[in-house]
C-alpha cells in the first residue's frame, strides 16, 4: 500500500498551542495510496503511512486541519483507533436545532483537532487527553436520509443518497444501521479518541439521541520493522491495487465536483458519500481452511499479498494466467478477481476501514471483523455495482456476514467562519 509522509501544516495551523503539549513538529497528515480490500466486500482501498517508524513521543504531535475543501478523515492516513457513532434527531427537533448542534459540534471538533481543551455549557474539559497532542485526530460529520425528513429539507436531499439495495449476504440489524447524523472519529491514541467522543456527546444536549456506536482499530504507527500494508483479522494483507490520490481521476471517483451534479446538489460540493458496513468475519470457519485454500479465496498470497499470478505485492494481477494444471492462477471466484475494477466496469471507491473485536457471541463464535467505510462521489457508481458483482460469485462471501449498513452524505469541509453543513441548513 503506497503511503506518503506528513505534509507540514500551514502557519495558521500551528498557532495558539495550549496546555495539551505538542511534541516535535506539528504536521498535517498527507494523503496516501490505496489498495484492494481483502475482506471488505468491495474493490476498494486502504490508507497507511509511508514514513519510517518514529519515536513514540512524536505520535501525538501530528495535527490535521479542520477547515478545507474536504472534511478531514477521508484521505488522511488510517489511524490506530476509531469510533463511529450515529444519532437520530430527537422528536420535535428540526432544522433550527440541527443547525445549532452542527455549530457546537464544529466548534468543538476544531478545538479537539488542534489539541485544545473543550468546555461545554460551563463545564470544564474532562482532562482525558490532558497530556497528549492531537495524535492525528480527525472528526467527520455526515447526514443520513432521515435527516432531511426530520428537518423538512427533503427538496435538498441528494438523489445519490437513495437507500442501498438489498444484497444476498446481508443479515442487517436495524438497531445498528442507518441514522440521521453520523460522526467518525479517528486518532493514533485511544484516549484522544474517547476524549473527542465524550466532548462531542456533551454538545448534543436535547437535540439528538444516540442510535449506535462502533469502536475499531488498526495497526499502530511504528509497530512493524518498516512501513507495511495492514492486515485484517483474517491475517490477510488487506489491499494493494486501487486508485491513489495522485491519480488524475481520483477526485472524480471520491468527491462531488464543483457546483454539484445531476445527483448531488451544490451544497455537496467537495463532499463525498460514506457507505458504512459492519462485516463480521466467520473466523472459526476461516481458520479451519488451509493456507492454500485461504489464498485461493482471496486470490493473493497470505505471506506478502502478492497476486497468485506471480510477482510482488504491487504487481498487477494477470487475470488470464494459468497454473501448471491449466487452471486460472487466480480462481474465477477469488475476491481479488471479482472485486477488481477491471472486472467491475471501472467502479472505484476509497476504502478507509477499521477492524473490530467485540468479544464472544452467545453461540461461542468471535464477534469480530471489519468496520467497512467506503468513500465515493456516487454510491451507484462505486459501492453498489461492485457489491452486486460480489453477490453473484465471491468465494469470500462464505466467510463473512454484513450485519449493519448505513449511507451518509458527507458535505465538503467548512470554510473560515462556517460550520459543517451550513450550506445545506442555511443555503
Amino acid at each position: 500500500m503506497a503511503e506518503t509522509p506528513p505534509v507540514p501544516a500551514p502557519d495558521n495551523e500551528t498557532s495558539g498551542l495550549t496546555r495539551r503539549r505538542l511534541i516535535g513538529t506539528v504536521g498535517a497528515a498527507g494523503a496516501t495510496g490505496l489498495v484492494v480490500g481483502a475482506a471488505g466486500g468491495a474493490a476498494t482501498t486502504a490508507l497507511v503511512r509511508d514514513e519510517p517508524p518514529t519515536p513514540l513521543s512524536a505520535v501525538g504531535s501530528t495535527r490535521v486541519g479542520f477547515r478545507g475543501p474536504h472534511q478531514a478523515g477521508i484521505v488522511e492516513p488510517l489511524q490506530a483507533h476509531g469510533q463511529l457513532v450515529a444519532f437520530d434527531l430527537a422528536p420535535g427537533a428540526g432544522a433550527k436545532e440541527a443547525a445549532a448542534l452542527l455549530r457546537r459540534w464544529s466548534a468543538a471538533a476544531e478545538k479537539l483537532m488542534a489539541g485544545e481543551p473543550v468546555t461545554s455549557g460551563g463545564a470544564p474539559d474532562t482532562g482525558i487527553a490532558l497530556d497528549a497532542g492531537p495524535s492525528s485526530l480527525t472528526v467527520t460529520f455526515g447526514f443520513g436520509a432521515g435527516f432531511f425528513d426530520r428537518t423538512k429539507l427533503t427538496d435538498r436531499r441528494p438523489a445519490a443518497l437513495a437507500p442501498l439495495p438489498e444484497f444476498s449476504n446481508d443479515a442487517l440489524e436495524s438497531g445498528r444501521s442507518g441514522g440521521d447524523l453520523w460522526v467518525q472519529i479517528g486518532a493514533d491514541d485511544a484516549l484522544v479518541v474517547v476524549h473527542a467522543l465524550r466532548a462531542l456527546r456533551r454538545e448534543v444536549g436535547d437535540a439528538a439521541r444516540q442510535r449506535w456506536q462502533m469502536a475499531g482499530f488498526n495497526r499502530a504507527r511504528g509497530a512493524t520493522d518498516r512501513p507495511r500494508t495492514t492486515r485484517n483479522l483474517m491475517g490477510q494483507v488487506d489491499g494493494t491495487n486501487n486508485p491513489a490520490p495522485a491519480d488524475e481521476d481520483f477526485d472524480g471517483h471520491v468527491f462531488v465536483p464543483r457546483g454539484g451534479d445531476s445527483r448531488s446538489p451544490a451544497w455537496m460540493e467537495g463532499g463525498s458519500y460514506a457507505v458504512v458496513r459492519r462485516i463480521r468475519m466467520l473466523l472459526e470457519k476461516w481458520d479451519e481452511q488451509s493456507t492454500a485454500r485461504q489464498e485461493a479465496v482471496i486470490g493473493r498470497r497470505k505471506s506478502d499479498g502478492a497476486p497468485l499470478s506471480g510477482g510482488q505485492e504491487r504487481t498487477p494481477m494477470d487475470l488470464e494466467k494459468q497454473n501448471g494444471e491449466g487452471e486460472l492462477a487466480i480462481p474465477f471466484d477469488a475476491h481479488a478477481r471479482v472485486s477488481a475494477p477491471e472486472t467491475s466496469g471501472g467502479a472505484t471507491m476509497l476504502r478507509r476501514p477499521f477492524s473490530y473485536h467485540d468479544g464472544i457471541r452467545e453461540d461461542g463464535a468471535e464477534d469480530a471483523g471489519l468496520l467497512f467505510i467506503a468513500w465515493q462521489a456516487d454510491p451507484q457508481k462505486g459501492f453498489v455495482p461492485v457489491q452486486r458483482k460480489l453477490d453473484r460469485g465471491d468465494a469470500l462471501s462464505r466467510f463473512i456476514r454484513h450485519e449493519a449498513s448505513a449511507l451518509f452524505a458527507v458535505p465538503g469541509g467548512p470554510g473560515e467562519g462556517e460550520y459543517v453543513g451550513q450550506r445545506l441548513l442555511e443555503g
